[in-house]
């Protein structure tokens, strides 16, 4: 497995209320966590190429890509 892990933040600040998607290479839906209270998630997913898609309250969703990688931490991160 590869960890895909990052911080929502929103003028600096982490965003707690978010939504993160995963999403695969066709752009089907895998998984979804909400962010923590200080912004952060983490994917535990296979390699290759993912789109995080974030979710939050009053900001349009933000898509962004990663590549994972078995034994490799990505870290994103995400501004809204």
């Amino acid at each position: 497995e590869a960890v895909v892990q990052g911080q929502v933040t929103r003028a600096g600040e982490p965003v707690g209320n978010a939504y993160v998607r995963l999403l695969d290479r066709t752009g089907e839906f895998t998984a979804e966590v909400p962010t923590s209270a200080t912004g952060h998630f983490r994917f535990f997913a296979g390699p290759g190429e993912w789109t995080l898609r974030t979710l939050a309250p009053k900001a349009e969703p933000v898509d962004k890509s990663v590549t994972a990688a078995t034994g490799v931490v990505a870290e994103v991160a995400i501004a809204i």
